[in-house]
């Protein structure tokens, strides 16, 4: 397909959706993936306002990427969601026709999942920031920017718990803070803290804060108590704001880590950050932990989700011993 420049009309309807995607508190990645995909979907129809399209526009989109682009249903999903926003929350147009365009099926599938002695060599083949990211990830089951968006408040060393703030579906959870981390996490502190005060001596020093926070507590930004556990290294702007501040450190490093980290310890699986929280999940119910436990551990808002990880309970094809062992 030629790729177009998009119209002058585009830019001012695309400048309304971030508009209404802030209005309701979006996160910075979602506003760039919903305005990537409205942008697509104009690009693809010829430039031709969204308001003039239908429903067998969206359907021709929609097919599009699946059979062309090769996108997985999930994808190809988050492309529905963003079109559906940006035809009711921008446009202000309800249209019925929306809601039966059929949402792709996912394809269910085991995890990968790491087995003990290669969780091991994993994290002995990470050192300093990023091992102890790695560490973290593995012995508290959180997702790769629950872990990198960890404030100083949220590690309570006493009560030996991590608070996860604002998880997926806008929830908080409590869990569990790995004995062996508190040491650590302590010493890697101390280093954050000299860091921090060296930013407030520049000037600098505030921090990103949910919501309308740092309105009602101005001094909050600067506090010591709301800064990342994971600060980056260097400041930038804020793409919103465009105030210098440090913000944490982006995930594609720990990704990047985490594949060298599996290369180094010869693991013959695709390792990702995630694979941790799967690992963490499936080694808690071979130690015995009761299958709810985890759930509230992971977050889950349904039991059938962290059924997935039960899989590992059974040796074997079903815990069936084959004839050719017999």
């Amino acid at each position: 397909m030629k790729v177009h420049v998009v119209s002058q009309d585009s830019p001012k309807l695309l400048d309304r959706m971030r508009a209404e995607i802030r209005l309701r508190h979006y996160s910075l990645r979602t506003e760039h993936v919903y305005v990537d995909w409205a942008r697509r979907y104009i690009l693809f129809h010829g430039k031709q306002h969204p308001q003039a399209l239908g429903a067998e526009a969206v359907r021709d989109f929609l097919s599009y990427l699946a059979s062309e682009r090769h996108v997985s249903a999930s994808t190809q999903n988050q492309a529905k969601s963003a079109l559906l926003f940006l035809y009711r929350e921008v446009l202000k147009i309800e249209l019925p026709w929306l809601d039966e365009v059929i949402a792709a099926k996912s394809t269910q599938r085991l995890p990968v999942v790491l087995t003990p002695t290669e969780a091991r060599r994993l994290l002995d083949a990470t050192s300093g920031t990023m091992g102890l990211i790695v560490a973290l990830l593995y012995g508290t089951g959180m997702r790769l920017l629950e872990g990198l968006r960890l404030r100083v408040k949220d590690v309570e060393f006493e009560r030996r718990e991590i608070v996860v703030r604002e998880a997926k579906g806008n929830k908080d959870r409590v869990t569990v803070l790995p004995e062996n981390l508190i040491l650590p996490l302590r010493m890697h502190l101390e280093k954050v803290r000299a860091l921090h005060e060296r930013d407030l001596e520049a000037g600098f020093g505030m921090v990103q804060l949910p919501d309308a926070l740092a309105v009602k507590y101005p001094s909050a930004p600067r506090a010591w108590a709301w800064q990342f556990v994971f600060p980056s290294g260097k400041r930038s702007l804020d793409p919103r704001s465009g105030m210098e501040r440090r913000h944490h450190i982006h995930e594609s490093s720990v990704q990047r880590a985490v594949r060298e980290a599996a290369k180094l310890a010869r693991i013959a699986k695709p390792v990702s950050p995630h694979v941790l929280r799967h690992s963490f999940a499936t080694h808690l119910l071979q130690a015995g932990y009761d299958i709810r436990t985890v759930q509230e551990l992971l977050g889950h808002k349904d039991v059938s989700t962290t059924m997935i990880y039960t899989h590992v309970l059974n040796k074997g094809g079903r815990g069936v011993v084959s004839p050719l062992d017999r």
